[in-house]
């Protein structure tokens, strides 16, 4: 593993755990990099959850988590327009997470003319809203989404994603959101400048070449694919092909893979 690494952006489903199970090694992990003072952050496509909220997920299934080791696709969406346009009005399809993550930064939540949509997954999402969205977007607004998951897993099977929703209103407005969740390197951006590290010394840590590699290398961090979810030894070809990308390293567990982190010569 490369000595120029110092720090690590870690997915979480997928990579940590399935669900609401723990992936085995996943706690063991994280313990490690804190025993050892490595910088790292935890970075999910989810825009549900408050980062609180995602650190009580993690802390139920037995991984050490506080909220301030927690990026979201809502923080970084809501950092984005922020930064376009501080304190401006926003119109929001989404939960709790993005909801909160708006609010935190500063802006202000509205439906009376907003300047942009910010979209994120709504599991109360409606004709109403629909129909909400594509008018202000038609009407200027500028339109976010947090993140473009078309499928979720959940306990029973897959359910549509945040990017199923972005798909009905793309269709009826004719435009394509700004997306901020991986692939885009917006998120991972977001997540750098909270490390204070230059991409070349951080490494990605995922379950999906498609999603986390790809947005890795788009930032010009290291990549490191763990076969604990999505990505397999099975379709491992297929999907390096298809994303285009090849990580720099690949472990088949999480078990291996702390191994290689002992084993390296990383500059901590």
């Amino acid at each position: 593993m490369r000595a120029k690494w110092k720090a690590f952006l870690i997915d979480l489903d997928g990579t940590l755990y399935h669900g609401s199970h723990r992936i085995p090694g996943a706690d063991e992990l994280i313990h490690y990099l804190q025993s050892k003072n490595i910088p790292y952050l935890f970075v999910t496509n989810n825009s549900s959850r408050t980062p609180q909220g995602v650190a009580d997920h993690l802390q139920e299934m037995g991984i050490p988590a506080e909220p301030e080791h927690v990026c979201t696709s809502s923080q970084a969406a809501a950092f984005y327009i922020a930064s376009q346009r501080p304190n401006c009005r926003v119109a929001v399809i989404g939960e709790e997470g993005l909801t909160h993550a708006l609010e935190q930064a500063g802006l202000k939540i509205t439906e009376e003319r907003p300047e942009y949509v910010v979209q994120g997954i709504d599991r109360h999402f409606n004709y109403d809203k629909l129909t909400h969205a594509v008018r202000w977007i038609m009407e200027g607004a500028g339109y976010i989404l947090t993140n473009p998951d078309l499928l979720l897993p959940s306990e029973d099977g897959l359910t549509p994603g945040a990017g199923t929703i972005a798909a009905s209103i793309q269709a009826a407005a004719g435009i394509k959101p700004i997306v901020i969740g991986k692939p885009s390197e917006i998120l991972m951006n977001f997540a750098l400048e909270k490390l204070s590290l230059p991409s070349e010394n951080v490494a990605v840590i995922g379950d999906n070449i498609h999603t986390d590699i790809l947005a890795g290398a788009r930032a010009g961090c290291g990549t490191i694919l763990t076969l604990t979810g999505i990505t397999t030894h099975a379709n491992l070809v297929v999907h390096s092909s298809a994303a285009g990308v090849q990580p720099d390293y690949i472990y088949k567990d999480l078990e291996a893979l702390l191994q290689g982190i002992r084993n390296s010569d990383m500059e901590l």
